[in-house]
């Protein structure tokens, strides 16, 4: 069939494996807002920031209604989430936000795969001067939509900064980011306006950012590649320039 093929093919796994991450981490996220604040997703906004996110990333209705459901069994265990934060090889700092129902497994997971790649782990709070965390919110710019109208409504609710980027597939994607104590104020103005959600989240933004070589990148995403794909990491941010 053909290198064509293969190639196609390997990009089809890499995709199906990748959801299925999205899938797993998602439902997590629903698990622990239900256990937290309820099923109901009108009075629970940090389940309905999850549903939002399943739907972003096409997680079957099923699945979310299964883990709402799981999440109601008052034997399931909560997760618990844990931040670790270390360097990467070439002094690129590396934050990784994890849940899980086994801390034993998890640090000594993460341990490993920081000295698998000649990094190192290092002690919670020690990137606070790198990272901050921010309230991100990613939806699609309808035609008719001023975004520059919508940023001046948006600043009382807490709105920093209002851009466009583009997604994987290289559409435009409208990013509202305001401060992590502002994500529920933001959240609650950009619905009262009508805006579909693509994904709320709050994600750390480097403040300051780290330059490698080609080849030095190479090693950096050798770890950062190893971390993502362990069940218990929801998310991995870093400092290395693009």
């Amino acid at each position: 069939m053909g290198r064509a093929f293969e190639f196609r093919k390997e990009r089809k796994f890499k995709r199906w494996s990748k959801m299925a991450v999205q899938f797993t981490r998602i439902g997590k996220d629903i698990v622990m807002a239900v256990k937290e604040s309820g099923p109901n997703p009108e009075t629970n906004s940090r389940l309905r920031t999850a549903m939002q996110n399943a739907k972003a990333v096409n997680m079957p209705k099923d699945r979310v209604e299964a883990a709402i459901k799981r999440a109601t069994d008052k034997t399931l265990a909560n997760y618990e989430e844990i931040v670790y934060e270390g360097y990467a090889p070439h002094g690129v700092a590396v934050l990784i936000e994890t849940a899980t129902d086994n801390t034993n497994r998890t640090v000594a997971n993460v341990r490993s795969y920081f000295n698998k790649t000649d990094g190192s782990l290092g002690k919670t709070g020690s990137l606070d001067f790198i990272f901050s965390r921010k309230s991100i919110f990613r939806f699609a710019p309808a035609e008719d939509l001023d975004l520059e109208e919508l940023e001046f409504e948006l600043i009382d609710a807490g709105l920093e900064e209002l851009y466009v980027e583009a997604d994987e597939e290289g559409n435009d994607i409208a990013v509202a980011q305001g401060a992590f104590e502002n994500f529920g104020s933001l959240q609650k103005a950009l619905e009262e306006k009508g805006i579909e959600l693509k994904s709320s989240k709050l994600e750390r933004i480097a403040l300051s950012h780290h330059e490698v070589t080609e080849e030095q990148a190479a090693d950096v995403l050798k770890l950062i590649d190893k971390l993502e794909e362990d069940d218990d990491v929801q998310a991995v941010y870093h400092n290395m320039a693009e």
